[in-house]
């Protein structure tokens, strides 16, 4: 019986982990979360104060000990916990080596000791870099940044830990997910949580290049069943694309938004489309996404006034943020 059962969610009050979190608790599962409040949101929880079969641990993952209590008798662990961005990855090398791959190991250690029957992990598809697409799990493995090196170390760490301790392990190469209790502060990042703060101050949207780039967005309680997909299965050892299949134009998006538009330099390094080639989680879990991208940002428009206390980016503030972006990563040096 699921009421029996414990997962762990580390990264559980963040952006994703929430979404599993409420996917997990629906399902009668009883879950600890495992996050140290520096990116996630407690009050993305805040629903679920009340409820006997949630506990929040404010740890961080490097902090944790094989021997931890938290994991004992876990039947599933979703690693979401981590840090992300490309541009304090750039700066910042070894705080994302330290957390995603050193913290990584933390969890794994933990869910071995512990005997936990699957431990699925959010990987980045940031590791393809500028791939052929539709993007297959196949594709070569071009990181192109320090965040997304370390999340595909990451990664490599999880399969490892499979090879060697027999833990058992699948992996989620994640997209572009955007839904509600995306996060509200920190680095830029995100394109949709900065054009929806730009949206509440009535300042103009400011778009990449010339907007045609496309992404493909997928919507956050979308790639939750993913997860759940990916855990309960008995399949183990899989890696799997987690995107909306059908990407969008930036352009769309501000029409979806509806605000006036200023253009900024195209960046180096950043792909023209992201677009996840989804045929081997659909065939193998018969999962697909289900929130159109209308109805996923009709969804944030009704509730925008989360992001009211998110930085509003501006031409030269994102000019400065990015600065060591074009430095580092232009072909041309």
């Amino acid at each position: 019986m699921k009421q029996d059962q414990s997962v762990v969610v580390t990264g559980g009050a963040g952006f994703i982990g929430s979404h599993m979190v409420d996917l997990l608790l629906s399902e009668g599962y009883k879950v600890r979360v495992i996050d140290d409040l520096s990116s996630g949101r407690s009050l993305n929880l805040e629903h679920h104060k009340n409820n006997p079969n949630l506990t929040l641990e404010e740890k961080d993952i490097r902090s944790i000990l094989p021997s931890s209590s938290l994991f004992k008798g876990a039947t599933y662990v979703f690693h979401f916990a981590g840090i992300g961005d490309i541009v304090p990855s750039i700066e910042r090398p070894s705080d994302y080596f330290d957390i995603n791959v050193q913290g990584t190991v933390k969890v794994l250690e933990a869910s071995r000791f512990a005997g936990v029957k699957k431990l699925v992990y959010a990987a980045s598809s940031s590791c393809y870099g500028l791939a052929d697409v539709p993007t297959d799990e196949k594709a070569p493995i071009d990181t192109k940044y320090p965040y997304a090196l370390s999340k595909y170390l990451g990664e490599c760490t999880c399969f490892h830990w499979q090879k060697v301790y027999k833990l058992p392990v699948n992996s989620i190469r994640i997209f572009n997910a955007y839904g509600l209790r995306s996060r509200t502060s920190g680095a830029y990042g995100a394109v949709i949580g900065v054009f929806l703060k730009q949206k509440l101050e009535n300042k103009p949207f400011t778009v990449v290049g010339d907007g045609n780039q496309k992404r493909d967005f997928v919507y956050a309680s979308d790639v939750a069943r993913a997860f759940y997909l990916t855990a309960t299965t008995a399949k183990t050892g899989e890696i799997y694309n987690v995107g909306g299949g059908n990407p969008q134009s930036v352009n769309h998006l501000v029409e979806l938004l509806q605000g006036e538009v200023v253009y900024l330099p195209k960046r180096p390094g950043e792909p023209d489309c992201t677009w996840a080639n989804i045929s081997k989680i659909m065939l193998d879990l018969n999962w697909k996404p289900i929130i159109t991208f209308e109805d996923g940002i009709h969804k944030i428009l009704q509730n925008i006034e989360y992001w009211r206390e998110a930085p509003l980016w501006d031409i030269n503030s994102i000019a400065e943020s990015t600065k060591l972006w074009f430095n580092h990563l232009s072909q041309e040096r």
